[in-house]
C-alpha cells in the first residue's frame, strides 16, 4: 500500500470527501483514465489504457456472452472487462452471470482496475501484481481480451531460460509452445501462442498487436504464422490507422482468433473453416476535436464490426444474417491455402487492395522499407544476444 507524503493528510482528506460527495464517480474516474492515457510518459511506461472505441471493437469482435470466462492477461485499468460486461449486460437485460478475470504487472494500476469494478459495481477478480507470461493459464477460457505492449524485449522466460541452460539442465517443454520456443529477442510471439494456449475449444480472442509479426519475413516469426493457420486459429486480421489505440504510434493489427469457426445454433450461419476475413482499416480514422490526436469513431467501429458479422453470419434479435461480399480496399475473404501461397503472411493491405493510385503506389513502397527496415532492426537484436551469450563465455 502506497505511503502518502508527510504533511499531505489534510489535503487527501479534503479530496476523499469532495469525490464522496460528487454524484458522478464514474465519469470523474472515465475522465481520470482519459487523462492518464493521453499522458506520454505514461504510455511509454506500459501505464496505458484502451480508448472507448477500440475496447468496443474489440469486445464486438470476441462477442462474449452470459456465462462466459473471459480473461485479459495485461487488463491495465480493466477497460476491456468493463466493455464485456456492458456488452453482455446490454443484450441480456440483466446483471451478467460471466466470470471477469484480469493480471496486471503493475500493483498500482492493478488498484486502478479494481476501483473501476467498484465504482460500476462489477464483480471482477485481479489477480495479485504478477507477469502473465511467467506460467500457462492453468484455466480454459471462452474469450481472452489484450492490449498488448509491442515488442516487449524483457520477459521473464528469457531469463530463466538462460539460467536453465547456463545450469546445464533440460529446459523443460512449455505446452504454449511444444514446436518451438519463441523468440528471446520479443515477446510478441510469446503473447499470441500464451493467449491460444488459453483459449477452450470454442474459444476466442482478440488482441492488438505490431505490424511485423503479421508479415515479417523471419524464419521464426513465418513458422508460428503457419501453425496458426494450420491450427485454423486466425479468423479475421484488421489493419487499423496509426495512433487510434493508445499506446504506440507504431502501425498495429487487431487479430481474432477462434477455436471453432464452424456454423453452428448460437453462433453464425457461415461455415468459416479454412477461411480468414482480412479488413483493411487503415485509413477508418477521424480527428479529435480540437487535438491533432485520431480515433477510430463509432461510425468507422460499427462499419468493422458489420463486416465481421456478416463475414460469420452473426445476427441479433432473430433477424437475418446480412450478406457479406468482398469490397476492393475494405474486405476479402481468403483460403488458409491462398496465404499459405504468400508466405503465410496475414497483413490485410497485402489482401483488401485498394484499386490502383499513384497515391497507394507510394504507400505500398513505404510499407515494404518498413518491413524491410523491421526486419533488419530484429535480425540485430538476434545477434545482439548471439554477442552477448560469447561475451559471457570468454
Amino acid at each position: 500500500m502506497p505511503v502518502p507524503p508527510s504533511g499531505s493528510e489534510g489535503s487527501l482528506h479534503a479530496l476523499i470527501q469532495a469525490i464522496g460527495s460528487t454524484q458522478l464517480v464514474r465519469p470523474l474516474l472515465d475522465h481520470c483514465l482519459r487523462d492518464l492515457s493521453a499522458d506520454q510518459a505514461q504510455a511509454d511506461g506500459s501505464h496505458y489504457f484502451t480508448p472507448d472505441d477500440m475496447a468496443r471493437l474489440m469486445v464486438g469482435a470476441a462477442v462474449p456472452r452470459d456465462g462466459h470466462r473471459v480473461l485479459d492477461p495485461v487488463c491495465g485499468s480493466g477497460g476491456l472487462l468493463v466493455e464485456s460486461h456492458r456488452y453482455v449486460r446490454e443484450r441480456v437485460g440483466l446483471d451478467p452471470t460471466m466470470s471477469l478475470q484480469g493480471k496486471e504487472q503493475h500493483a498500482h494500476t492493478s488498484q486502478v482496475a479494481r476501483m473501476n469494478f467498484a465504482v460500476r459495481g462489477i464483480t471482477a477478480h485481479v489477480f495479485p501484481p504478477g507477469d502473465s507470461l511467467a506460467e500457462p493459464e492453468p484455466e480454459p477460457y471462452d474469450i481472452v481480451l489484450a492490449n498488448l505492449p509491442f515488442n516487449q524485449r524483457n520477459w521473464a522466460l528469457e531469463g530463466e531460460a538462460e539460467q536453465t541452460r547456463r545450469s546445464g539442465l533440460a529446459v523443460p517443454v512449455d505446452p504454449r509452445w511444444p514446436e518451438e520456443p519463441p523468440s528471446l529477442g520479443s515477446a510478441n510471439s510469446a503473447w499470441i501462442q500464451h493467449i491460444a494456449h488459453a483459449l477452450a475449444p470454442s474459444g476466442r480472442a482478440v488482441f492488438l498487436m505490431a505490424d511485423k509479426m503479421a508479415n515479417s519475413r523471419q524464419p521464426v516469426t513465418r513458422r508460428l504464422r503457419q501453425r496458426l493457420l494450420r491450427d485454423d486459429l486466425v479468423e479475421c486480421v484488421i489493419a487499423l490507422p496509426p495512433r487510434v489505440f493508445g499506446q504506440s504510434k507504431a502501425p498495429a493489427c487487431l487479430w481474432v482468433l477462434n477455436r471453432d469457426k464452424s456454423a453452428r445454433p448460437g453462433w453464425g450461419t457461415r461455415d468459416r473453416r479454412q477461411q480468414v476475413l482480412f479488413v483493411n482499416a487503415r485509413r477508418a480514422f477521424e480527428p479529435v476535436p480540437d487535438s491533432r490526436a485520431r480515433r477510430l469513431g463509432d461510425k468507422n467501429t460499427a462499419l468493422i464490426l458489420t463486416t465481421l458479422a456478416a463475414w460469420r453470419g452473426l445476427s441479433e434479435n432473430g433477424a437475418t444474417a446480412s450478406p457479406y461480399n468482398d469490397t476492393a480496399g475494405w474486405s476479402r475473404s481468403c483460403s488458409t491455402k491462398e496465404i499459405a501461397d504468400h508466405e503465410s503472411s496475414l497483413m490485410p493491405t497485402s489482401y483488401a487492395v485498394e484499386p490502383p493510385s499513384p497515391e497507394r503506389d507510394t504507400r505500398s513502397r513505404v510499407e515494404q522499407l518498413k518491413l524491410e527496415l523491421a526486419d533488419q532492426l530484429d535480425q540485430m537484436r538476434v545477434l545482439e544476444l548471439r554477442l552477448l551469450d560469447v561475451l559471457e563465455e570468454i
